[in-house]
């Protein structure tokens, strides 16, 4: 299936490793010009070179901490001066700090809200004109299972995400008829630095080791297994990609039948 991604400018947030680098090789792999970023210059750079080496695709990668103010827009501009007109952007950033509501004092609420929601807004912003000017584009911004059913204690997460969920639902219908589609992934429990992460803290709560707490998670799945980064890439890819032109304020859970929700 020729997905309409060749020569198309795709941006890819967080995309160092984990699911970001997932979706910026998978996009690449279609012919897209890729964009990645990531906190650390030196890492997002020797990302891009992996995927342009094994792709053969032009992929660049910048050193921006889109919780920063100014970064999306910087990221943005860039990456238009390096590869042209953006046409697609999958918004992504790492996951704010695990925790319940006694953990977090208004100064960890500020951060999450700059990593999670307004990185997202100012990317929405800085891409739009670019997509309105071509009359095509797409956005899906990468958020988690949480925005469907909450996770317990990922409080900030369970609060922030399904805020950018409602922004991407509002920007759907306002710009569906200038050809700009926004949709959203919800991952369920994947094989990422992330769910490591989050997976050693919940060890040390039940008082087992790392591995015996992901046989036991993994055991509670429809699949009997987390997920590989690559088979969300594959959803988002799609969702990016001219095959799925009525497709639009959508949020698709990725998450192997995981979540028990009907929506």
């Amino acid at each position: 299936m020729d997905l309409g991604l060749a020569s198309k400018v795709a941006l890819v947030g967080g995309a160092s490793q984990g699911l970001g680098h997932a979706c910026a090789r998978e996009l690449a792999a279609e012919g897209a010009r890729v964009s990645l970023c990531s906190r650390n210059a030196e890492a997002a750079e020797a990302a891009a070179a992996r995927i342009a080496a094994d792709t053969g695709a032009e992929v660049v990668g910048f050193g921006f901490d889109l919780a920063s103010p100014a970064a999306p827009a910087a990221w943005v501009a860039a990456s238009r001066e390096r590869l042209g007109p953006v046409s697609v952007l999958v918004h992504n950033t790492g996951g704010p700090p695990p925790g319940d509501f006694d953990d977090f004092d208004d100064a960890d609420w500020e951060q999450a809200v700059q990593l999670v929601l307004l990185s997202a807004v100012r990317l929405f912003r800085a891409v739009l004109p670019d997509m309105r000017r071509a009359g095509w584009g797409r956005i899906v911004a990468i958020e988690s299972i949480s925005v469907k059913e909450p996770i317990d204690g990922l409080l900030l997460s369970n609060a922030l995400r399904p805020g950018v969920v409602a922004v991407c639902k509002s920007l759907a219908r306002r710009h569906a008829e200038e050809g700009i589609l926004v949709n959203c992934v919800a991952p369920g429990f994947h094989n990422t630095a992330r769910t490591i992460q989050l997976g050693e803290a919940r060890a040390r709560e039940a008082g087992i080791t790392l591995e015996e707490y992901q046989k036991r998670t993994a055991g509670s799945f429809p699949r009997r297994r987390a997920g590989d980064p690559e088979e969300l890439a594959a959803a988002v890819a799609f969702l990016c990609s001219s095959r799925a032109a009525n497709i639009n304020g959508v949020t698709l859970a990725v998450d192997g039948g995981a979540s028990r929700g009907l929506y």
